[in-house]
């Protein structure tokens, strides 16, 4: 996947967990949490579900690093190597 294509992936399953979340406004370095405001059940959905999307495991102690659009990008892209 490329990075566009990862970034893609990241803020549809954004937006199918948090519907109210309107994607297009959502800017690379919004924190999931503090910005956007999903709870820790919505982080873990958000995690299975990237994982089912590109088959990358995110242990819980790297959920820092797809807090944010910018990192979760690096985070996959690297990741997916």
């Amino acid at each position: 996947m490329t990075e566009a294509e990862i970034r893609a992936a990241y803020l549809e399953e954004l937006a199918s967990i948090a519907p109210d979340i309107d994607t297009d406004t959502v800017s690379d370095d919004d924190h999931i949490q503090d910005d956007l405001e999903l709870d820790s059940m919505d982080v873990l959905n958000l995690v299975t579900a990237l994982h089912k999307r590109t088959g990358v495991d995110i242990p819980e102690k790297d959920y820092p690093q797809i807090a944010t659009v910018a990192l979760a990008v690096a985070y996959l892209t690297d990741a997916m190597k």
